[in-house]
């Protein structure tokens, strides 16, 4: 292959300044890193094709460009919630076109369409899938990674995954096993909210557990990861933070996001149209101030046993045009918290159950649930979540997750590729 020397070279020290920690004794390298050191050759005669979003990178370098600098026949680009290159706000539909950077048809994979069709693939060999996920089951990018290996399968191409850490670390496991009824887009394996697992893993165990809707065996392959262990939280890793969607700014955010997205399927408002989303939790109702001041009572009762700061905060949200299209109570006059993780704060799931039936005993509402398809079951996973919110002051009642979940524990060892 014909090598772009200068883009090589920016490359090159790009990436080393961004990595670069003290006499380089650690650094990780992602799967889209050892793809251009490793694999790059047996790209050689094949086309490729392009699941991405702006978190496919290599340092400062988006890997399409890279690949492009490597003469890598790159045919077409394809784009999941949010877009190829980031543009969309959440649930916003995402339309094919062409990349004006590149020239490349762009395919989307979040509007009518969430899986590829023959004709989508008919120009690729390949396709390389990367992107950053947060460790949530309902986060979409593991559902457009199912339909990716699903379509590739029945069309007989190859699905090769570029894997990247979890923010939230490859330990911590949490939540509700998903139960067939609540199957969906943003539930599409029977894994617990917070999995504790790379994408990578994630589908070699969708493939050994026979979670793919396929007839015929995947050709599928991990592009692992070096340097990377279980014990690391993002803030270990050194690696700089790509926003994997617009709400979604910071780690902080992704990293409480596990548990206060359940928010977003109850009449509260879980911070969309502000700058803190996910950070900023509240409802225009009053929250009542009982004569022993119950809700400040559980304010501090959550900061000490998650250890998070909590504040208590009025606030607007806003339309933001690729963030927050039509948040609830816009313009309206919010109460609620202000949240901020500290480094000891691990367990965003159970903190997220926890404040929610703190509001839920704090105002009153008596249709929480958002209607649809009931979206707080969906997230959940289960029913279960009621008891959480029905009974009241019900703080940590949720003493484990259920014979699933401990299947789910013992089973997913046998698909883990780092320790």
């Amino acid at each position: 292959m014909r090598i772009n020397i200068l883009l090589i070279f920016i490359y090159t020290f790009t990436l080393g300044s961004c990595y670069a920690q003290d006499k380089e004794e650690f650094r990780i390298r992602t799967g889209a890193e050892m793809l251009i050191e490793d694999h790059l050759e047996e790209l050689a005669g094949k086309r490729v094709g392009l699941v991405m979003n702006p978190t496919a990178r290599i340092g400062n370098i988006h890997v399409l460009d890279t690949l492009l600098a490597l003469d890598v026949n790159v045919k077409a680009l394809y784009a999941p919630e949010h877009g190829f290159r980031g543009d969309f706000a959440d649930g916003e539909v995402i339309e094919g076109g062409i990349d004006q950077a590149s020239g490349l048809p762009v395919y989307s994979l979040y509007g009518s369409t969430k899986k590829p069709t023959k004709e989508m693939l008919k120009d690729v060999d390949i396709l390389l899938f990367d992107m950053q996920d947060v460790g949530a089951r309902f986060y979409t990018y593991n559902s457009t990674m199912k339909y990716i290996i699903e379509a590739a399968t029945e069309f007989d191409k190859e699905v090769w995954i570029l894997d990247r850490p979890n923010p939230a670390g490859g330990n911590y496991i949490s939540g509700w096993v998903l139960e067939d009824e609540y199957r969906s887009f943003v539930g599409s394996y029977p894994i617990p909210v917070a999995h504790g697992m790379t994408l990578g893993e994630l589908a070699l165990m969708a493939k050994g557990e026979g979670w793919l809707e396929v007839d015929k065996e995947p050709k599928l392959k991990v592009i692992t990861m070096k340097g990377w262990r279980r014990s690391m939280k993002w803030p270990e890793t050194g690696l700089p933070w790509i926003p994997p969607s617009p709400n979604l700014p910071t780690f902080e955010h992704a990293y409480v996001y596990l548990g206060t997205c359940f928010f977003e399927g109850v009449n509260i408002s879980e911070g969309r149209g502000t700058d803190n989303p996910f950070l900023m939790i509240g409802s225009p109702a009053e929250l009542e101030r009982k004569p022993e001041d119950i809700f400040l009572n559980s304010i501090q009762f959550l900061e000490d046993k998650y250890h998070i700061e909590i504040d208590t905060v009025s606030f607007t949200t806003r339309s933001i045009p690729g963030k927050a299209v039509n948040p609830k109570f816009e313009g309206e006059l919010i109460h609620g918290v202000a949240l901020s993780i500290t480094p000891e704060f691990n367990q965003p799931v159970e903190f997220g159950l926890d404040l929610l039936s703190a509001f839920a005993f704090n105002i009153s509402f008596d249709e929480y649930k958002l209607e649809v398809r009931d979206h707080l079951y969906l997230l959940s996973g289960t029913e279960k979540i009621d008891d959480v919110i029905i009974r009241p002051y019900n703080w940590g009642a949720q003493t484990g997750w259920g014979a699933s979940f401990t299947k789910f524990e013992i089973t997913r060892g046998k698909y883990l590729l780092y320790y």
